[in-house]
């Protein structure tokens, strides 16, 4: 994988500082600027080519949520990935309206960036792979197998292994019991739904589908998964999600 140039931004100057130096502890990651708002941040993208942007939401002129949808409109599934950093969760479902590919609440340890620059990582080694291969899926009448391209290979999975899949932009993340890392593949959500029953699989979030198999508890809006993963409800989702559960709720 070639160095991932990215720009952190911060109107914080303490705050900034820990960002550029956790990118800088990350071997892959290439600080080309640090920037102490959006204006400064897009004269350096206006200049050169970003993989990705790291990048505070409230910052005064322009906020980063409104920074990251005018980049989105401007370069489409080719402009910088977008990991956002803030104080305030309320922001985290708008983070991913704006196509962020993470979310790191402050105060952020550098295990939680790590992990966020991992998925940065993920997508840019994709859209070199897309480049000559895009991705698809294809099935080859099992309805418990479908094939995608991923990394120049065509992967098979068995849909019983699934335990759920997150939209990360225009990317999925497949997770799988059988294997030791998630298949990250150039898919829509959309498209995934349609090869998967609705039967055992259902969405509910923008960014998740789930293997309703896979539900260890629901609680606080959350859905715990048996391998301890907890995701978010969407409320969007959740009258449907609800009427499942009652479905299959034992009473008296």
């Amino acid at each position: 994988m070639t160095t991932i140039k990215c720009i952190a931004i911060d109107d914080e100057p303490l705050a900034l500082k820990k960002l550029v130096t956790y990118i800088n502890k990350i071997p892959y990651l290439e600080l080309v600027a640090q920037c102490h708002n959006a204006i400064e941040a897009q004269k350096v993208i206006d200049q050169q080519e970003i993989d990705a942007v790291f990048l505070d939401i409230n910052m005064p002129d322009m906020n980063g949520m409104d920074f990251a949808k005018a980049l989105d409109a401007q370069n489409s599934s080719k402009g910088p990935v977008m990991v956002f950093t803030t104080a305030y969760s309320e922001y985290a479902i708008e983070g991913y309206k704006a196509n962020a590919v993470g979310y790191l609440l402050k105060p952020y340890g550098f295990d939680e960036f790590e992990a966020a620059a991992q998925k940065v990582r993920d997508i840019c080694e994709i859209r070199q792979q897309s480049l000559s291969a895009p991705s698809e899926v294809s099935t080859d009448g099992n309805d418990d197998v479908i094939f995608v391209k991923s990394d120049y290979k065509i992967v098979r999975i068995d849909i019983n292994s699934i335990r759920y899949i997150e939209a990360m932009s225009e990317y999925l993340r497949i997770a799988c019991e059988d294997r030791p890392k998630p298949t990250i593949v150039l898919l829509s959500m959309k498209k995934i739904e349609e090869h998967l029953p609705s039967s055992r699989f259902m969405r509910i979030h923008r960014s998740y589908i789930i293997n309703l198999n896979k539900i260890s508890e629901v609680k606080k809006n959350h859905v715990i998964l048996d391998d301890g993963m907890s995701m978010p409800i969407g409320d969007n989702y959740k009258d449907a999600f609800m009427a499942y559960l009652n479905s299959k709720f034992l009473t008296k």
